[in-house]
């Protein structure tokens, strides 16, 4: 079993435990392409991944990452913005993972917003198939990054508890603004009699 010492092995144990051969999944924010090569592997060949990042640099690494693990064939990376994810994906989706912040060893200016990553969740959020699941790992120790894991956090608290569990995640004993979790999960409705 991995360790829970960070948002990453925590991302993968939930992923590990949600994703299944055939699931329709969604990166929205690419990086350096490490979570959809995680994703990819959980579910094979005949599952799907859409991608997205607004930096090109964030494509050209995922698509170099993945074409070296020879996943050529069930993802596509979209140059976007993660609002505008409504203009690409039109079946519903069993998984979703953001990483806010900065592209790591890129141009640190360039961060995730609040408006835009609410815009994107409110929309994916409408798209998952029940008991699927959106995992958001925000990173706080960079200039914008409590203020719009704020505006999130103060987000997700209005979502219908009738139709979403949501919980938050943090490492209480780490020292320098460690990053934590938020997790929306799609309730599976029971039907009335």
């Amino acid at each position: 079993m991995e360790k829970f010492n960070n948002v990453n092995s925590i991302f993968r144990m939930i992923a590990a435990e949600k994703l299944s051969p055939g699931d329709v999944a969604v990166d929205a924010t690419l990086g350096n392409g490490n979570d959809i090569e995680y994703i990819l592997k959980m579910i094979g060949n005949d599952g799907f991944v859409y991608g997205f990042d607004i930096q090109e640099v964030a494509i050209k690494n995922t698509e170099k990452k993945l074409l070296n693990a020879e996943r050529i064939k069930n993802f596509k990376l979209i140059c976007d913005g993660h609002e505008n994810v409504d203009l690409y994906i039109e079946e519903n989706v069993d998984f979703v993972v953001f990483n806010l912040g900065y592209l790591p060893k890129a141009d640190h200016s360039l961060i995730t917003k609040a408006k835009t990553t609410i815009e994107a969740i409110e929309k994916l959020k409408n798209k998952l198939n029940p008991s699927g699941i959106i995992i958001i790992s925000a990173y706080l120790g960079h200039e914008g990054g409590m203020d719009e894991y704020l505006q999130l956090l103060k987000y997700v608290k209005t979502i219908d508890q009738t139709e979403f569990n949501v919980a938050k995640l943090e490492f209480v004993n780490q020292i320098n603004t460690p990053p934590q979790m938020i997790l929306i999960e799609k309730r599976i409705l029971k039907k009335k009699k």
